[in-house]
């Protein structure tokens, strides 16, 4: 069985990344959306250039133009992009390249999200209806019913509830931001190792 996926997001600084890297994430996210953890595409291809190649960079987009996310995601240098909001199979198209992975990340009681690669991304990632505030949302209710496939779960997740919620999914990967800072916005090197291992259930 292969370990558990794992990404790091909202990161900001060397440390952050640094310390992602160090605890074995899968992935380290860059919010370029309205948000606290907001970083310039500048920053992050200066950060990136410290990432293993094993190690997908992605950039997190919500209700941006077109244009916008493609003169982003070309001047951070991320390998991946990640939409929220009501992107229609248009931005998936368009954002289609070789070597790019895509993600498309909705509420995980919105009644518009498929199984599979209902608009053509390659990872579906199910959040809660505010995506980076720490709300969780009830992933053992049991009309749930997982996507096929592999998934990433979001939402509120911490170092002590990221065990059960893997258990009562069966997700394939996990997507962690405020679960792992100090403060809103400030990530904490021993929580983001923490996360890790108790996701992986190594804790």
């Amino acid at each position: 069985m292969e370990p558990l996926f794992v990404k790091i997001c909202g990161l900001r600084t060397e440390r952050d990344v640094a310390a992602a890297v160090e605890a074995g994430a899968d992935a380290v996210g860059f919010v370029f959306a309205e948000s606290p953890r907001r970083i310039e595409a500048e920053l992050v291809r200066e950060l990136v250039r410290a990432v293993p190649e094993h190690v997908l960079t992605v950039g997190v987009f919500r209700r941006q133009p077109l244009q916008e996310i493609q003169a982003l995601t070309a001047a951070s240098g991320v390998r991946a992009v990640q939409l929220h909001g009501d992107e229609g199979r248009e931005y998936y198209a368009a954002l289609r390249q070789p070597g790019r992975t895509l993600v498309r990340a909705v509420a995980a009681r919105d009644s518009q999200w498929s199984h599979g690669n209902g608009l053509g991304e390659d990872l579906l990632l199910l959040d809660a209806p505010a995506p980076g505030a720490g709300v969780t949302w009830d992933w053992s209710a049991p009309d749930f019913a997982a996507p096929e496939g592999r998934w990433l779960l979001a939402g509120g997740l911490t170092v002590e509830n990221v065990p059960a919620a893997v258990a009562a999914t069966g997700a394939w990967g996990v997507d962690v931001s405020s679960g792992v800072e100090r403060e809103r916005g400030v990530k904490d090197a021993e929580l983001i190792a923490s996360f890790v291992r108790a996701a992986r259930g190594e804790a």
